[in-house]
């Protein structure tokens, strides 16, 4: 199988043969054009699987790509239920792909009630139920939208490399801290509410930002850079 993690920016991808990831990259989505390249020929009967949220022309481009490799990607979409999730969205196919495998990974990996969080160009807070619920999450902005939004629309707050501090002493320092911050706050009140709901609570994080967003804080987490891959895997499989 062929797995992509398309997002807002970038591409994630991993090779995987009886569940053994053979290769694995990741590369700009303007740069997909690359793709067959960096994969190779593909095996007779491969399968392609995407999570894509990067929009239609992007999936078009895709197809038009894997049609020369006489290929057929499969678009994956959020389901009422697989792979031992529930998806208790309202509709529950407008939940975003790539939410949804990362809910079916965390199910896989974690027994018992887990917080999924997705620090990337949006951050998304989803609450998973120890019985596999999905019962919803947040969506707020990324740090990266957080400090360019600032910088876009106020006229003092330049876009200049900060760090973290308790107490920030210079204006570039106090937007990344405000953006970490309340990116943690964030995370801690919808990890305090499942904890409420579900007693014992784990948190899964993943995303480029979710370094910066680990750092300094107690919440018990575990990083996972490729979990929409391990989500689009275990789709896969239960496919085949």
């Amino acid at each position: 199988m062929l797995l992509l993690d398309i997002g807002n920016s970038r591409c994630k991808w991993a090779l995987v043969e009886n569940g053994v990831w053979l290769r694995q990259g990741v590369l700009e989505n303007r740069d997909l054009a690359q793709l067959p390249a960096l994969v190779g020929d593909l095996p007779v009967r491969s399968r392609i699987l995407v999570s894509n949220v990067a929009g239609d022309a992007v999936e078009a481009n895709l197809r038009e790509f894997f049609a020369a490799m006489q290929c057929e990607p499969t678009l994956i979409r959020a389901e009422a239920e697989r792979c031992g999730v529930r998806n208790a969205y309202r509709a529950p196919q407008q939940l975003g792909s790539d939410r949804w495998a990362a809910l079916v990974a965390a199910r896989h990996r974690v027994a018992g009630a887990c917080l999924v969080v997705n620090c990337g160009t949006a951050t998304t807070v989803d609450a998973l139920s120890a019985q596999g619920e999905f019962l919803g999450g947040l969506i707020l902005p990324g740090l990266s939208l957080m400090l360019s939004s600032l910088s876009a629309n106020t006229a003092q707050l330049a876009d200049q490399a900060g760090d973290l501090q308790d107490f920030p002493r210079d204006t570039a320092a106090a937007m990344l801290s405000g953006a970490v911050r309340a990116t943690q706050g964030a995370i801690l009140h919808q990890y305090g509410l499942l904890q409420q709901r579900e007693g014992s609570v784990r948190c899964l994080l993943s995303g480029g930002a979710a370094g910066e967003v680990m750092h300094g804080w107690s919440v018990p987490c575990e990083h996972d850079a490729h979990v929409v891959l391990h989500g689009l895997q275990i789709l896969g499989e239960d496919e085949a």
